[in-house]
C-alpha cells in the first residue's frame, strides 16, 4: 500500500512536471515565435495579361527572389526535392528523428558529417534566421524553430516558402529565379536533368554554380539522379538519358520586357502582389526583336517605337518605347510612344473620310493635282512633282499633298480637329494658332499612341476606343466614340488596303498608311486588319533630321515585319456594306465626276452644278422608323447636287440649322405622310413625299 502511494505521488509529480514543461514551452512558443509574420520581401513582378512574367525588379537588398507557388513548379521536381532532402517530410512534425539518428551514427562511424539530418522545415528555419555557426546549439534551435513552423504553416506553405528562399548561387534565391537564370524558362516544365540540378544547388550554391563551376555542377546533378534511381523515383534508363544532357554554363538575365511600361507600373507596387499589364508576352517579344533588328539596320542614334492594340477593346497588346531601353546612344530610356511629334501624312485618311461622309467625293471622283494657292499657303507634293488629274482613290494611295489640302479646305480643318477630339485625341497646335490647312500635312503634334487610337476607328467600323495598357490610374476615363460613319469608314479601308506593300514584304491582308514629317525627322506607318492596329515610328529622339528617312522606306517594312512577328492571326478586313454607293467612274453623277473649289471657297463641280436631288428617301417610300415605340429611330436624309449650304424642311417647317453636308437627320413627330424639302444656296429646291410608320 505504501509502495502504491509512492508510485501515485511520483506519477502525479511527473505529470505535473510534464504539464509545467508543456505550459512553459507553450509560453515560450508564444513569447518567441518564428519570424513568419514579417512580410516576405520578394521581387516586384510585372506580368502580362495571362500572368506570364514580363519583368522583375530585384529586392532592395539586391536579390532576385520571385514568390513561388507549388502550382508554378514541375511536380516531378518537387517529388525529387522531397525524396532527396526529406523523404518523410509529409509525415513528421518538423524533426525527423530517424534521419537525425542516422546522421549521428554516420558521424560516429566516419568521424565527419556525412549527412545532416535536417528536414525541409529545419532548412526553412535556417533560411528565415541565418545561423551564425554550425554548432550543436544552432542545430537545436533549428529543430525547435522547425516544430514551431510546423504548428503555424501547412506542409504546402512550408514548401512554397522554401522554394521562394532557397539559395541558388550569387543573388539568385528561389527556384523560379534559378530556373529563369539557368534555363531561361519558368520551372513549370523542367526536364529530369534540370530538376536534378536544381535539387542539388541549394546544398552548396556557390560551389555548385553552373556558370562558375560547371564540372562540379555536372557531378552534383549526376549524384541526385543516382539517388533518385536507388529510391525508386526514376528508372535506370530515364536517369541515364538525363545524365547525357549537357549542363549549361550560361547565366541568363531575367525577363526584361516592356521596360517603359514596367517602370511606369512601379508606383502601383504592393508588396507580394504582381502588377499586370494588358500586354501579351508573345506579342511583346516579337515586337521588341523587330525593333532591335530594325534599329541596327537603320544606323546609330535612330530609334524605333511601336504600339499594337486591339481595336475592339482598346487593349494594348504590345508597346515598344525604344529600340533598346539600355542603349544611351539612342536615348533608349525615352518612351517615344508618348512623345508629341509631327504625324506627316498619316492624318489624310480622316480628311477623305469626312469628305465621303458629306457626299463630296466618291473613290473615282477626279481631283486636280497641280500647284494651288490657298491665301498664301502653297502645299507641294513630297516629290515636288504633280500628277494632274487623279482619282480620289489614287490621291490617297499615292499620298498626294495638294489633293488632300483641296479636300481639307472643303471639309474644314476645324471640323477635322473636332472629330479627333471626339475620338479622345487632342492634337497639339502651334501656340496661339487656330486649326489651319497645314494640319493635313503634319502641321500638328500627336503621339504614336494618339495615332493608333485614331486608327482603331478604321479597324473597328468607325468606332474608336481609348487605348490602355494597365499603367493608367484606376479612375482614368475609358471612352469610345465614332470617328467616321460606317460607309465612309469602309471607303477608306478599301482604298488603304490597295496600297502596295513595301518591297520584299509579305502581303498580310492589311490596310496601311505612311507618313514623313517635315525635315525628315519622323517616319510613320500605321496599319490594321479586321481587328488589330499596329503603329510604327522611326526617328531620332532628339528630333534631329535624318536625310533619306521616309515612312514608306523606313517605317513600312517594320510594320509588316511587326505583324508577322507578333504571332497574331490575321483577321480579314470587313466586306463592303450592303447598299453602299460606290460607282465606277463612267457611272458617277455629274456632281461627283470632278472635285474642285470655287472663289467663294464652297465645294462645287467644275461644271455648272445641277439642282439638288434628294436620293434618300426616294419619293413615295414607306419607311418603318418604329414611331409607336419610345426608341423611334431618326430618318437619314441624303442629297446630290446643289450648292452648299443647304436648308431642310419637313412639312414646311425648317429643321434646325443650315448645313454644308449632303446628309441630315429628321425625327418625325409621328406616323403618316410627310413632305421633305431641301433648298440649296442658289434657292433651288427638291421635295419627296414619304409615309412614315
Amino acid at each position: 500500500m505504501k509502495t502504491l502511494r509512492k508510485f501515485a505521488v511520483g506519477a502525479a509529480g511527473c505529470a505535473g512536471i510534464l504539464a509545467l514543461s508543456a505550459a512553459t514551452l507553450w509560453e515560450l512558443d508564444r513569447a518567441f515565435p518564428p519570424p513568419l509574420s514579417a512580410e516576405l520581401t520578394v521581387s516586384t513582378e510585372v506580368q502580362d495579361r495571362d500572368g506570364q512574367l514580363l519583368r522583375a525588379f530585384a529586392t532592395p537588398d539586391g536579390y532576385w527572389r520571385l514568390e513561388t507557388r507549388l502550382d508554378q513548379v514541375d511536380k516531378q521536381f518537387v517529388d525529387m526535392l522531397v525524396t532527396y532532402e526529406d523523404k518523410r517530410f509529409w509525415d513528421h512534425e518538423g524533426v525527423d528523428v530517424l534521419a537525425l539518428a542516422r546522421a549521428a551514427g554516420q558521424f560516429a562511424t566516419s568521424g565527419h558529417i556525412v549527412s545532416g539530418g535536417s528536414t525541409l522545415s529545419m532548412q526553412l528555419a535556417r533560411l528565415i534566421e541565418p545561423r551564425e555557426s554550425r554548432s550543436l546549439g544552432s542545430k537545436i534551435k533549428q529543430m525547435l524553430r522547425a516544430i514551431q513552423i510546423e504548428r503555424r504553416l501547412s506542409k504546402r506553405e512550408i514548401l512554397e516558402r522554401y522554394l521562394t528562399l532557397a539559395p541558388y548561387g550569387g543573388n539568385l534565391e528561389g527556384v523560379r529565379a534559378a530556373s529563369l537564370a539557368y534555363f531561361g524558362k519558368e520551372p513549370k516544365r523542367l526536364t529530369v536533368s534540370e530538376s536534378a540540378l536544381l535539387v542539388a544547388l541549394p546544398q552548396l550554391p556557390e560551389k555548385r554554380r553552373p556558370d562558375r563551376n560547371l564540372k562540379i555542377a555536372h557531378g552534383a546533378r549526376d549524384r541526385v539522379l543516382t539517388r533518385m534511381v536507388s529510391s525508386g523515383l526514376l528508372g535506370e534508363r530515364e536517369a541515364a538519358r538525363a545524365a547525357l544532357d549537357d549542363v549549361s554554363g550560361l547565366r541568363r538575365t531575367l525577363p526584361a520586357l516592356a521596360a517603359h511600361a514596367a517602370y511606369a507600373m512601379l508606383p502601383k507596387a504592393v508588396p507580394g502582389q504582381p502588377l499586370q499589364l494588358t500586354i501579351r508576352k508573345s506579342v511583346q517579344e516579337g515586337l521588341e526583336q523587330v525593333a532591335r533588328d530594325a534599329a541596327t539596320k537603320l544606323g546609330p542614334r535612330l530609334s524605333v517605337a511601336m504600339v499594337l492594340a486591339d481595336s475592339r477593346t482598346g487593349d494594348i497588346l504590345g508597346e515598344v518605347g525604344s529600340a533598346n531601353f539600355f542603349d544611351a546612344s539612342r536615348s533608349g530610356w525615352i518612351d517615344m510612344t508618348k512623345i508629341v511629334r509631327s504625324p506627316g501624312s498619316t492624318l489624310k485618311p480622316f480628311i477623305y473620310g469626312l469628305a465621303f461622309e458629306q457626299g463630296l467625293v466618291a473613290q473615282e471622283t477626279l481631283i486636280d493635282d497641280s500647284p494651288v494657292d490657298f491665301s498664301g499657303y502653297r502645299p507641294k507634293n513630297f516629290d515636288m512633282g504633280y500628277q494632274g488629274d487623279v482619282s480620289i482613290r489614287q490621291a490617297l494611295q499615292l499620298s498626294l499633298n495638294v489633293p488632300a489640302i483641296r479636300v481639307l479646305d472643303a471639309v474644314g480643318p476645324t471640323r477635322l480637329m473636332a472629330r479627333f477630339r471626339q475620338a479622345g485625341v487632342s492634337p497639339i497646335l502651334p501656340v496661339n494658332e487656330a486649326p489651319g490647312l497645314a494640319i493635313g500635312l503634319g502641321g500638328v503634334g500627336v503621339t504614336l499612341r494618339d495615332l493608333v487610337q485614331l486608327y482603331t476607328g478604321l479597324a473597328n467600323g468607325g468606332k474608336t476606343h481609348t487605348l490602355h495598357d494597365g499603367t493608367e490610374s484606376a479612375n482614368a476615363e475609358r471612352t469610345s466614340a465614332t470617328i467616321l460613319d460606317g460607309q465612309a469608314n469602309w471607303q477608306i479601308i478599301d482604298i488603304l488596303s490597295g496600297v502596295k506593300p513595301p518591297e520584299g514584304a509579305l502581303q498580310r491582308g492589311i490596310a496601311y498608311k505612311t507618313g514623313t514629317s517635315y525635315g525628315y525627322r519622323d517616319a510613320w506607318s500605321v496599319g490594321f486588319d479586321g481587328r488589330y492596329v499596329l503603329g510604327v515610328w522611326v526617328g531620332r529622339p532628339d528630333a534631329g533630321a535624318v536625310p533619306g528617312l521616309s515612312g514608306y522606306v523606313s517605317a513600312a517594312p517594320i510594320l509588316f515585319e511587326g505583324f508577322v512577328r507578333s504571332g497574331l492571326a490575321t483577321v480579314p478586313l470587313p466586306g463592303k456594306p450592303p447598299g453602299l454607293f460606290s460607282p465606277r467612274r463612267e457611272d458617277l453623277p455629274v456632281t461627283l465626276a470632278r472635285f474642285g473649289a470655287g472663289s467663294d471657297g464652297l465645294v462645287q463641280a467644275m461644271v455648272t452644278e445641277p439642282a439638288p436631288t434628294i436620293i434618300f428617301p426616294p419619293d413615295g417610300a414607306r419607311v418603318d422608323l418604329g414611331t409607336n415605340s419610345v426608341d423611334a429611330s431618326p430618318l437619314v436624309l441624303k442629297l446630290q447636287g446643289g450648292r452648299a449650304p443647304f436648308r431642310w424642311l419637313a412639312n414646311g417647317k425648317p429643321l434646325v440649322g443650315i448645313d454644308r453636308r449632303r446628309t441630315a437627320t429628321w425625327q418625325p413627330d409621328g406616323a403618316g405622310y410627310s413632305t421633305l424639302t431641301v433648298i440649296d444656296a442658289a434657292g433651288r429646291a427638291a421635295s419627296v413625299k414619304v409615309f412614315v410608320e
